[in-house]
C-alpha cells in the first residue's frame, strides 16, 4: 500500500507542477479568468501533494514511548489540511476571481493559447488520474465507486484521486467557458466558468474534509474484516462467546483489535494461553492488516462485559476500507 501511495502522489506532483506553470503563462498572456483559476487549482494541488508526501514520511516513524501505537494516523491529519486548503485557497480564489471577471469583464487576448494549454493539461492530468485510478481499482475490489471511495482508508489514494477528478472536470469547464466567451463575445462567461470551478472544488473539499475527519477521530475496520474475525473466533475452542469486539484503524494497513471473550468453564491455565495464541495467529494470517491484538478473558456475566459488540453487518454505514 505504501509504495502504491507514493507512486500516486509523485505522479500527481509531477503533472500538477508542469501544468501549473503552463497555465499561469497562458493566463498572463490571454487574461483568462478561468485559466487563472485553473492555474491556482494546479498550484494548490501541487502543494497538497507535497503535504501528503510529508505526512506519508512522518507516518512511517516507528513507535516510541510517547506514541506507543506509532505515527500512522499523522497522514490523516495532513490529508485533512489538504482538504482545508482546497476549500480555502482553491475554491475561494476561483470564486473570487470569477465574480470579479463577471462584474468587470475584459476580452481575452489570443484565446488559442488557452486551447493549446488546456489540451496539454488534459493530457498530463489524464496521466496522473490514470495512475491514481489504477491504484484505487487495485484496492476497490468488486465494490461500487462511491462505496469503495467512502471505504478507502488510504488518504494518499483517495485524496489524489478526487483531486485529479476535480482537475479533469475543471479543465473541461474552463475549456467550455473560454470557448463560449469567444463564440458569443461574452467575456462574462469566462468568469462564470471560474465560479463553477470554485464550486466544484468546494464540493470536493467538503467531501474530503468529512472523510479525513472521520479517520482522525478513529474509524472501525470494514464490516467484512469484523465478520472474518468473528468467524475465526467462533471456530476457536477457547471462545465460548464474544463479549465485545472493537477495531480501529491506526493507519491504512494497521488495525488495532481488542476483544473480550468468555472461555469454556472446563478450560484452564496453559490450555487457554495456548489456544489464544493460536487464535491470534489465525486472525493475523487471515487479516494481515490487524497488527495489534488484545484479547481479554472475561466472564460474560461480568458487569464490564456488557458493551454492545461491534456491528459486522455489511450494510452498516462505515466509511473507508
Amino acid at each position: 500500500m505504501a509504495s502504491g501511495s507514493l507512486k500516486v502522489i509523485l505522479a500527481a506532483l509531477g503533472g500538477n507542477t508542469l501544468i501549473a506553470l503552463t497555465k499561469f503563462a497562458a493566463a498572463a498572456y490571454t487574461g483568462s479568468s478561468a485559466m487563472l483559476s485553473e492555474a491556482i487549482h494546479s498550484v494548490v494541488d501541487s502543494g497538497n501533494q507535497v503535504l501528503l508526501l510529508y505526512g506519508l514520511k512522518r507516518s512511517r516513524r516507528p513507535a516510541d514511548a510517547q506514541h506507543p501505537f506509532g505515527y500512522g494516523r499523522e497522514i490523516y491529519f495532513w490529508a485533512f489540511v489538504v482538504a482545508l486548503l482546497i476549500f480555502s485557497i482553491g475554491a475561494g480564489v476561483s470564486i473570487y476571481e470569477g465574480i470579479h471577471k463577471t462584474l468587470h469583464p475584459k476580452p481575452m487576448e489570443s484565446p488559442w493559447v488557452n486551447y493549446v494549454v488546456l489540451g496539454f493539461s488534459i493530457l498530463f492530468e489524464g496521466g496522473s488520474f490514470y495512475v491514481a485510478w489504477k491504484e484505487f481499482s487495485r484496492v476497490r475490489g468488486g465494490r461500487g465507486f462511491w462505496e469503495a471511495a467512502r471505504a478507502c482508508k488510504d488518504p494518499a489514494v483517495f485524496v489524489v484521486l478526487f483531486e485529479d477528478m476535480a482537475a479533469m472536470a475543471g479543465l473541461f469547464i474552463a475549456l467550455f467557458g473560454v470557448t463560449a466567451a469567444e463564440l458569443f463575445d461574452m467575456p462574462q462567461l469566462d468568469g462564470v466558468a471560474s465560479i463553477a470551478i470554485g464550486l466544484l472544488l468546494a464540493g470536493v473539499a467538503l467531501f474530503l474534509t468529512r472523510e479525513t475527519k472521520a479517520l482522525i477521530i478513529g474509524e472501525t475496520a470494514a464490516p467484512r474484516i469484523i465478520k472474518a474475525v468473528r468467524e475465526i473466533a467462533s471456530r476457536s475452542p477457547v471462545v465460548d462467546s464474544i463479549n465485545e469486539l472493537r477495531t480501529m484503524h491506526l493507519a491504512a494497513d494497521d488495525i488495532l483489535l481488542a476483544m473480550s471473550i468468555d472461555v469454556p468453564d472446563d478450560m484452564r491455565g496453559g490450555r487457554i494461553e495456548e489456544e489464544i495464541g493460536r487464535l491470534e495467529a489465525a486472525i493475523r494470517k487471515a487479516v494481515p492488516q490487524i497488527r495489534r491484538i488484545y484479547i481479554e478473558v472475561q466472564d460474560k456475566e461480568s458487569p464490564t462485559a456488557t458493551g454492545a459488540p461491534e456491528v459486522a453487518d455489511e450494510t452498516a454505514s462505515s466509511t473507508h476500507f
